[in-house]
């Protein structure tokens, strides 16, 4: 079986006395999302980027390809800087590693948060690369960093803006996502 996750989450709200004995009530208890979150709440997401490997500084940075008249290469950077090649700046683009980063999407609204019992939402066939959706679920507005499977962190937004009206989901598509 795989390893729980373990990380820690602060608690929002309150004075210290109060934020203790709720983690007390809740200490070797199962804590939903629905003790956590609510419908059209602001949450900030950190995760882990997709990892893309070592790339060159064309992909990595976008920068032009040099000239075709270039000898020898054209997807390097022209120039390593003004002091000659025995140093060279920290903010020279040039080739490493692109992805598997930590990011943190900001200010993203939960839309609704469920159980497969309720609603399902698993389309025909599961999802690309994930599967049925057997547990509680949340349905995110906007994108999220890293595939399917990786973990996310969830916090209370720290840039919240001014609320928005509540969103009424009609309709989910649980068409097959797989060409079928």
């Amino acid at each position: 079986s795989k390893t729980p996750e373990i990380m820690e989450v602060a608690l929002v709200g309150g004075d210290n006395f109060s934020k203790l004995e709720w983690a007390r009530e809740k200490l070797g208890g199962e804590i939903s999302l629905d003790d956590v979150y609510q419908t059209g709440q602001e949450i900030d997401v950190v995760g882990v980027t997709k990892g893309k490997g070592w790339q060159g500084s064309i992909k990595r940075w976008g920068i032009k390809l040099l000239s075709h008249k270039n000898s020898k290469r054209r997807r390097q950077g022209g120039n390593m800087g003004d002091f000659g090649t025995g140093y060279v700046r920290k903010t020279i683009r040039q080739a490493g590693q692109v992805g598997y980063h930590q990011r943190t999407e900001l200010n993203k609204r939960i839309l609704r948060i469920s159980n497969p019992e309720e609603s399902d939402i698993t389309p025909a066939g599961g999802f690309l690369k994930y599967g049925e959706v057997t547990n509680p679920y949340m349905i995110i507005q906007g994108s999220l960093p890293g595939p399917a499977k990786r973990m996310l962190r969830f916090r209370e937004a720290i840039r919240s803006r001014p609320t928005k009206p509540e969103v009424d989901i009609t309709y989910v598509s649980t068409s097959s996502k797989q060409g079928v």
